[in-house]
Order: structure tokens, then C-alpha cells, then sequence
């Protein structure tokens, strides 16, 4: 009897998923579904921590009706910071597969232009020079059959780089400098940062500015939250203690999160000034590319007010990649600084 009807409810709850998965597909992948499931949770806590602020703190009511504006504000920001978090989580890091179709595409319009208007292409066999920096000519490359995507990316190694050391044996495309294959994506992401699992997504060239931004916009909020619950516990510690009990538990577990946030918003910081990456921070001594850099130098960091206008302002262009420094670079940047350079604002 308990086998017939362990049978029955196990075809009834398989019959059950097979609709809902029917009327909803992205539930049918286990990594979405979890991505939902995390993101659901993410949205519950934000409801629930100022949901039993504004339920059981009278003198927050009292004055969201005198001072309106007060009110108005948290909620403004409580809104935004769901807001950046959805913006966040569905903006693309910057694929390196999408970068090699926009470079190809590119590369066969310029082809098929030149073909119509019957004018020379802009190197010799057919091949085309893409240059990446101004203080890095490109090379000619005289194979026809390698693509222009191969050409620009190995236009940003030393002189004498392999293909084959820079080709991802999962994606089989040549990666650029400071790109990475992510195994949760199962895609090559552009500056690859970390892939978060809150949101679900890489982190990258793209939407790490984004990503910072929620921080602070997730830190700020959560340190405003923790003041209205103190002023509560200080002004009503006395009343009903279960209530206390509640919020006190509410309190301790923001206080912990605030914390995680604030190292977390300082340490993404210190990478945006210095021009790194978690990756490139934490396995240093794996990045095959920063091997031969002294410790205590950031190869790809142009200064400081540069480094800024780069990840705010410059991180929008999918084709947006930096080339590797030359050793008279790596040496200039090796040096240590002195009261003239400061003067000279060779550090912004």
C-alpha cells in the first residue's frame, strides 16, 4: 500500500513539474533555477528587514506623516537598489565570442566595401591591420586564412606570442589579454573579474561598473536600515519583548551583512584605482601573463584619474581591450615614486 501510493505521488508531483515546465522553461535548467531561487531570496530579505520596521516603529510612521520626504528618500533608494540589482544581473559581461563576431563582421564589411568601390584593402593578401593602442602599431599578418578576430587579439601579446598559448581549449577562440573562461557561464568573459552568484552572472569589462555601483548603492542602504532599526531598539526597548527579540536578530544579521558589504565595496575600489581584477589579484601567480610582473606592480594601471575615466566612462565598447605593457613600460611603472613625480601627476 505505502508503494502504491508513493508511486502515485511520485507520478503526480513529475506530471506537476512537467506542466510547470512547460508553461515556465527556464525553470527546466538546474543553474537558472537556483539563479531564481537566489535572486527570489535576495528579494525576500529586502521586503522583509524595512517590511518590519515600518510594521511595528510608530514614531517612523508618525514621522513619515510630518516629514513626508524622509520616507520618500529611503524608498527612492530601497527601489534603486532592486532596480541595479536586476540592471546588474542582466547585463552582459562582455563575451569574447561576441567581440570576435563584432570584429569579424566588421573586418567582412570592410571587405565588401572595398570590393565595390574597387579600391585596394588596407594591407596586403587580403589581410586587415587593426590598430588597438596608439602606442602599439598592429602587425601585418600575411596568412589569409587567419581571421581578423586572431589578429587583433594576438596584436595585444609581445612580439613571438603563440596562438596556441592564448586559444581557450573550451571555446576554441584566442583570448586577449585579461580574459578568462568561466566554467558556470561556460563561456570566455572580457577582463574577467569573479562570476557572482547572487546575480547570477559574471562579472567583467561591461558590468563591473554596475556592479560597484550596486555595492555602494547596497551598502548605503543597509547602513541607513541599521540606523532606523538602532533608533527604534532605543526608544521602545521597553515595550513588548518578543518585538525587541525580533528585531534585535534582524539587527545582528544586517550588521553582519554591512559588514561583508563595506570590505566588499572597499576591496572593489582598490582594484578600480589600480586597474586590476579579482583574478588577476588573488591568482597572480597563475595569470600566465603576469608571471614575469614584479608584485608590487599593476601592469595595466594608467593612473589614477585615467583608471577612473576608463571604468566609468570607457567600459561600454565591447572591442574596449587593453594590450599588454612593453618591458619599458613594466620598468617606468616599477619605479618608485619621488616628490617630483607626484608634482608632475605622473600617479593620476
Amino acid at each position: 500500500m505505502g508503494v502504491i501510493c508513493g508511486g502515485f505521488l511520485r507520478d503526480t508531483w513529475d506530471r506537476a513539474t512537467d506542466r510547470c515546465f512547460r508553461f515556465f522553461p527556464c525553470l527546466s535548467d538546474p543553474a537558472r533555477r537556483s539563479t531564481l531561487c537566489l535572486k527570489v531570496a535576495l528579494v525576500t530579505l529586502h521586503l522583509i528587514f524595512p517590511g518590519v520596521l515600518f510594521a511595528f516603529d510608530k514614531d517612523l510612521i508618525d514621522r513619515t506623516r510630518e516629514d513626508p520626504w524622509y520616507t520618500a528618500l529611503y524608498l527612492l533608494l530601497f527601489i534603486a537598489t532592486l532596480a541595479q540589482y536586476f540592471l546588474t544581473s542582466g547585463t552582459s559581461p562582455g563575451y569574447v565570442l561576441d567581440a570576435q563576431k563584432a570584429v569579424d563582421e566588421r573586418d567582412a564589411l570592410v571587405r565588401r566595401t572595398s570590393l565595390d568601390s574597387k579600391q585596394p584593402a588596407s594591407s596586403k593578401n587580403g589581410s586587415v591591420v587593426i590598430t588597438v593602442d596608439q602606442n602599439q602599431s598592429g602587425r601585418n599578418y600575411q596568412r589569409s586564412n587567419v581571421t581578423a578576430w586572431t589578429k587583433l587579439a594576438m596584436d595585444l601579446y609581445p612580439p613571438g606570442s603563440s596562438i596556441r598559448t592564448w586559444t581557450c581549449s573550451y571555446c576554441n577562440i584566442v583570448q586577449p589579454p585579461r580574459a578568462k573562461h568561466c566554467h558556470d557561464c561556460d563561456k570566455c568573459v572580457l577582463q574577467f573579474d569573479h562570476h557572482c552568484v547572487w546575480l547570477g552572472t559574471c562579472i567583467g569589462q561591461r558590468n563591473h561598473c554596475r556592479f560597484w555601483w550596486y555595492i555602494l548603492e547596497e551598502t548605503t542602504l543597509g547602513l541607513w536600515t541599521s540606523i532606523l532599526y538602532i533608533v527604534y531598539l532605543k526608544s521602545n526597548i521597553s515595550k513588548a519583548w518578543w518585538v525587541d527579540v525580533i528585531m534585535i536578530l534582524l539587527l545582528g544579521t544586517l550588521s553582519i551583512s554591512l559588514i561583508f558589504l563595506l570590505l566588499l565595496l572597499l576591496f572593489h575600489s582598490y582594484l578600480v584605482v589600480t586597474n586590476q581584477t579579482t583574478y588577476e589579484l588573488v591568482r597572480r601567480r597563475r595569470v600566465p601573463y603576469l608571471r614575469g610582473v614584479p608584485q608590487r606592480v599593476y601592469p595595466f594601471s594608467k593612473g589614477l584619474c585615467r583608471n577612473l575615466y576608463l571604468f566609468c566612462c570607457a567600459r561600454n565598447s565591447i572591442l574596449q581591450m587593453e594590450p599588454m605593457p612593453s618591458a619599458q613600460e613594466l620598468e617606468e611603472k616599477s619605479r618608485p615614486y619621488t616628490c617630483l613625480d607626484i608634482f608632475s601627476c605622473r600617479c593620476c
